[in-house]
């Protein structure tokens, strides 16, 4: 590292994950939670807000603890090992995206109903929770938390009068947005993923024991192995004994989330059977064909965008260098609850290497621009740092509309790319020069067709009718 280097002030509030979530059964009573906890820690970069994990003990009972703070803190001391020996469990990390940040709207949801106890972990944005929320209500239910996935829970054991499964396939079919979820009841483990596929889940494997989780990372945190992509609109029930079975939501088409390769995937999972380093990858390459700028060196922004930068510099010959540190004890600061506590902790999250940069025209990389104010910063602090020019390529077309399936930017007014061009967004930044990749581009780096994935953010076109919901949403909360 460079002796000399200077601190980036802040940082905006820009596109967050919702949630991940861990799933596992076992045919043996076992300390399922310790794995559980390893695949959360894997996971922690779609949520550092809260933690939980609910275990199932016996047919009847449900341990649980969940509290506020990363993976690490909340299970800090023996928090990990008072939880039971079990067949199933069930984990969750959390970013807010509905609900406020506090532990009552921490996750599992554990609650006794028709069929005893249940824990549910849920991870998206339900458009209709309002609607349905009122509808409940009138039912007599009472609800502790603002969260959708008490909202899902209320609504599975409504419609659970003859068993857990058909309460499920009814829930999820009245259910409107994004979802991926896992529940645990009567020692059996359930997984169920929204018709169209927005939101990542995945089924693995270890000996005789079987794991969903959010991305495939998590699996390998668990040392299980890959066996496929839990299809959208698939509800699958797994046993103590193995046995497995699943059905099919009707209306399926599959639209998985884009922002997913952009963003908010690590870049060592795979989704959908695409590798998300490949993808960034190939679309650093193609901003090189697209875009051929006299530069000295490329760099990326930490960390999404850096492979991207790998790529650009491969093609075009241009070298690869560190432009932006990362302390990589802060943690994403995109996922903190509040705006004073995103830039508390960006004071000390990216640094810029002075004598990498000094008196170079610079291509810099950036898997997105949301709001601008980051990206202006950057700029600001790689000029102090001595950067001659400054020309930013993005591996993601230009942010135009909302996000009503769980990425933190649902309103239009946010969003500096709604009411620029990319000329004026060039000026308001501070670049020399910006250029975005074409969504087609994106689209085929993402080994997708037009009809592939949800690109509602880039290009206003939804896969679901959701803004009749989203005005009310927050309304009985």
């Amino acid at each position: 590292m460079p002796s000399d280097y200077i601190v980036i002030p802040n940082k905006e509030l820009g596109p967050n994950e919702e949630c991940g979530i861990i799933g596992a059964i076992s045919n043996t009573e076992k300390e399922l939670a310790r794995d559980i906890y390893y695949g959360l820690f894997a996971l922690q970069h779609r949520g550092q807000e809260s933690a939980g994990i609910a275990v199932q003990y016996n047919e009847s009972s449900i341990a649980y603890y969940k509290n506020m703070g990363l993976v690490s803190e909340v299970f800090s001391g023996e928090e990990l090992s008072l939880l039971p020996k079990t067949f199933a469990g069930i984990g969750h990390v959390r970013y807010s995206t509905t609900g406020s940040s506090n532990v009552i709207n921490a996750q599992p949801v554990v609650f006794y109903g028709r069929h005893g106890r249940v824990a549910v972990a849920h991870n998206g944005n339900i458009a209709n929770a309002g609607v349905i929320k009122e509808k409940m209500l009138k039912a007599g239910h009472i609800f502790q938390s603002s969260v959708d996935s008490e909202v899902i829970a209320a609504l599975i054991n409504y419609y659970s009068s003859d068993n857990i499964v058909s309460g499920i396939r009814q829930a999820c079919e009245e259910l409107v947005g994004a979802y991926a979820l896992v529940l645990i009841s009567e020692n059996t483990l359930y997984a169920a993923r929204d018709p169209q596929g927005l939101k990542p889940l995945v089924i693995g494997k270890r000996d005789n024991e079987y794991f969903f989780a959010s991305e495939s990372c998590g699996l390998d945190a668990m040392d299980a192995t890959m066996i496929r992509d839990v299809s959208p609109g698939e509800i699958i029930m797994i046993d103590t004994a193995g046995k497995i079975s699943s059905s099919y939501m009707p209306k399926i088409k599959r639209r998985s989330c884009i922002f997913e390769y952009v963003y908010l995937a690590r870049s060592d999972s795979i989704i959908d059977g695409i590798g998300v380093y490949e993808s960034r990858y190939e679309c650093g390459k193609q901003l090189a064909q697209l875009y051929k700028i006299d530069a000295d060196i490329v760099a990326g922004v930490p960390d999404s965008a850096l492979v991207s930068a790998r790529g650009y510099s491969d093609v075009s010959g241009i070298p690869y260098v560190d432009a932006l540190g990362k302390n990589r004890y802060v943690g994403r600061t995109f996922i903190q609850p509040t705006q004073t506590m995103r830039e508390s902790a960006v004071k000390i999250k990216l640094s810029a290497f002075r004598n990498n940069i000094v008196n170079k025209r610079l291509i810099l990389i950036e898997d997105s621009i949301v709001r601008g104010t980051t990206c202006k910063k950057i700029i600001r602090l790689l000029r102090q740092s001595g950067a001659k020019e400054i020309h930013m390529l993005v591996a993601s077309p230009i942010v135009k509309y909302p996000c009503y399936f769980g990425v933190d930017m649902d309103t239009r007014e946010q969003l500096i790319g709604a009411f620029k061009s990319e000329e004026e967004i060039c000026k308001e930044i501070g670049a020399d020069s910006l250029h975005y990749i074409p969504l087609s581009n994106l689209t085929a780096a993402c080994k997708g067709t037009g009809e592939t994935y949800c690109k509602g953010c880039f290009d206003g076109k939804y896969p679901l009718d959701v803004e009749q919901y989203y005005c009310r949403k927050e309304s009985l909360e």
